[in-house]
């Protein structure tokens, strides 16, 4: 379990403090202490807790789009390429296809991985391995998780503000897990997550048989592709340094 800062404990012992001396014990009051305690709990949530979390926004976006079937194109050339890809870090990956006409891709905490057809249109196998690593990168790294726990403080947060009645992040109705959902998928990652990530890719693509040069060529297409009004390409190209400055880094190092 991540550890937990004692800056933010503060933080959340002093916004609770503030909340019960806000006088009579009116019905808005105590929803705001509950969003309160939602965001202790959600500042302290364990690893098992943010995996089923992970899982249910999983299901949630498995729903919402059309995975491609076990028997299509697709979803075997991805299994062809992660064939030995089976977890990382103990943690048991999952990864399909979403039929969809948009150049992504992302990952979750519990090992989900996604790609969307599109974006397999536009790479070879090489650079396909390579995305699939850099989304394992973002698992192993623990970036998802540290992303999901953001979402869920801003969530609990919104909560005191707004004083919405309801529970704690225990039992997320399906407004607020569409909402999870959306803040876990569109969150950018920082610099130094995109190498971290990078380099994972580029690690994956070496161990797996495939052309290193391929985690470049992978990144200076989605550069290519930053006018398409893709959320995966415009994360990539907003994260400095940008997918061709990221390409000449992995250049360098072949």
């Amino acid at each position: 379990m991540q550890a937990i800062g004692w800056k933010y404990v503060r933080v959340i012992a002093l916004s609770l403090a503030a909340i019960q001396l806000t006088g009579c014990n009116t019905m808005p009051d105590r929803t705001a202490m509950s969003g309160g305690l939602a965001l202790l709990e959600a500042a302290s949530i364990t690893d098992a807790q943010m995996m089923q979390k992970a899982q249910a926004a999983a299901q949630a976006l498995d729903q919402e789009n059309t995975l491609a079937s076990a028997n299509s194109a697709y979803q075997k050339r991805v299994n062809k390429l992660a064939k030995n890809l089976k977890s990382v870090n103990g943690v048991p990956l999952d990864i399909k296809v979403y039929m969809k006409n948009e150049i992504n891709a992302f990952a979750m905490a519990d090992g989900t991985i996604r790609i969307y057809s599109k974006l397999m249109d536009s790479m070879n196998d090489d650079e396909l391995l390579f995305i699939i690593g850099h989304e394992m990168g973002h698992v192993a790294k623990g970036h998802t998780a540290q992303r999901m726990r953001a979402a869920l403080l801003t969530q609990a947060g919104r909560k005191i503000v707004q004083s919405t009645a309801g529970g704690t992040i225990a039992a997320l109705t399906a407004s607020q897990l569409g909402d999870l959902v959306e803040k876990v998928i569109n969150a950018q990652f920082s610099q130094a997550n995109e190498r971290e990530a990078d380099d994972f890719g580029l690690l994956t693509l070496k161990q797996n048989g495939g052309n290193p040069v391929g985690a470049a060529t992978a990144l200076e297409k989605l550069a290519t592709m930053s006018g398409q009004g893709s959320n995966f390409v415009t994360q990539m190209v907003a994260t400095h340094p940008e997918p061709s400055a990221r390409a000449a880094r992995i250049r360098k190092a072949l």
